[in-house]
């Protein structure tokens, strides 16, 4: 079996070696219970060490995709999707070779996910940061955080912001666990319940759930390919007189869309005009890089706020927010009020990763797998005749529209294809219905997003 391990790649060879079966189990839809090659064989027809072959293979089994005996021998624990409604069988009991029916809707493919796919995450800079943090720093394994954060952690992100042209020293940065409680600290914080907020529309619904639950009123300002209509924000302001505006800047939630430099002046004005307050959620921020000026760079009241949930590990739970020394001690007292600060050790294997270098290289492979998905995709759904609503630059998604908006007719291609669709509700502040889709290209060249394609350009309306 040849797997076509590339050696100059970012991509470390495990997870090449786990890409290349994965592939071959689905493409070529092999039966449950088909043996693989043995280790040493697979190994030696590619090159390869057997420690390497055997890792990625306990990979696959922990996907679900192989299962093992006595540890050596793997087989196919799955049958590959098919579309046009092939029925999904497993080994029964985990034995290979006996089928049973299961539950289709478990083995779905979510087109419109708003992360990486599990076979992307790499676990072994992970692991090994886990393990120094567990040996070298047993305050950081059993005590409390400080205030503010980990003051190593804080130090390196001053210098990823600096990448960024942010200004931000230690005193400026407030570690979260994660960017949704940095938005839930902001909101409860520096918002009152009654007040009304600009909100991006499609936008980020999670936000949206957020700003209710605290009783704060939304006012949609549409998102264009070149960032919010700050033309239609100009006529909201002569209006409302919103708190805060939240815009989602580089590689957007759920459109891929990004600032445009003379947009973000703009906006910056008439924030400025209108005494609101701009927070600028850039949790997608390394999967595009420092291609884009960010409004933080323009202005130091900007409320910054990151993530590295979508890059590294959504269980580790770290992000960070960015303001002036005076909002940063304000939220910090909220924050231990409600939860006691955020995980010391989250935040010393981050620091570790950041130290290293680690991080920096698996963004690299990550943009480097990301660009290439984003070229493809946006060719399938070109020869599919779908509408995108621009074309992005890097980043997870493409916001784009079927030949055909009958959306009932959508979903049942997408069910015999083992597709789940975004939703068509979640992005409004609203709840309107809209006929876009959120595409996410690390999904979008599994075999059951092709067909899919596929499908929606065979089905589209003929004109005559």
């Amino acid at each position: 079996m040849e797997l076509r391990i590339d050696r100059q790649a970012l991509v470390p060879v495990v997870q090449q070696i786990v890409d290349a079966l994965a592939g071959w189990i689905r493409q070529d839809a092999v039966e449950p219970g088909t043996r693989l090659p043995s280790i040493r064989q697979l190994a030696r027809d590619n090159l390869l060490s057997q420690a390497s072959v055997h890792e990625a293979c306990q990979r696959l089994v922990a996907q679900g995709l192989l299962a093992s005996r006595h540890g050596s021998s793997f087989f196919v624990a799955q049958a590959a999707c098919v579309a046009g409604g092939s029925e999904l069988v497993w080994p029964q009991d985990g034995m290979p070779g006996q089928k049973a029916p299961v539950d289709p809707a478990r083995h779905v493919l979510k087109l419109g996910c708003g992360g990486l796919p599990e076979s992307w995450r790499e676990s072994d800079d992970l692991g090994y940061a886990i393990r120094q943090v567990t040996r070298t720093d047993m305050a950081g394994l059993f005590n409390y955080n400080t205030p503010l954060g980990l003051p190593a952690l804080r130090e390196q992100l001053a210098k990823r912001l600096k990448q960024l042209d942010i200004d931000a020293d230690e005193n400026r940065i407030l570690t979260t666990q994660g960017a949704t409680h940095a938005l839930d600290l902001i909101v409860r914080t520096l918002l009152r319940p009654g007040c009304c907020v600009v909100v991006e529309s499609p936008g980020y619904s999670n936000l949206f759930n957020l700003l209710r639950l605290h009783k704060i009123d939304m006012i949609e300002l549409p998102r264009t390919p070149r960032g919010p209509d700050v033309d239609a924000l100009q006529r909201l302001l002569a209006i409302h007189r919103p708190s805060a505006i939240f815009i989602n800047s580089a590689c957007h939630n759920p459109t891929g869309s990004s600032l445009a430099p003379s947009v973000a002046q703009r906006l910056l004005q008439l924030a400025s005009e209108h005494a609101m307050l701009v927070v600028e959620d850039d949790v997608y921020a390394d999967f595009q890089g420092s291609t884009r000026a960010r409004l933080a760079a323009l202005n130091t009241d900007v409320i910054y706020l990151g993530s590295f949930s979508k890059t590294l590990s959504s269980s580790l739970r770290v992000g960070f927010i960015v303001a002036e020394p005076s909002v940063v001690a304000r939220l910090g007292e909220v924050k231990e009020i409600t939860c006691m600060g955020a995980s010391r050790f989250a935040e010393s294997v981050l620091a570790s990763l950041l130290v290293n270098g680690a991080y920096r290289k698996l963004v690299q492979r990550q943009r480097q797998r990301l660009n290439a998905d984003m070229a493809v995709t946006l060719q399938l759904l070109e020869d599919a005749d779908w509408k995108v609503f621009g074309k992005p630059a890097g980043g997870l998604f493409i916001w784009a529209r079927p030949p055909s908006c009958d959306y009932a007719q959508l979903q049942h291609l997408a069910g015999r294809c083992g597709i789940q669709l975004s939703s068509r509700t979640a992005f409004s502040p609203s709840g309107a219905e809209t006929d876009w889709l959120r595409v996410n290209v690390a999904y979008a060249r599994d075999p059951r997003a092709l067909a899919f394609f596929r499908a929606t350009a065979l089905d589209r309306p003929q004109v005559s």
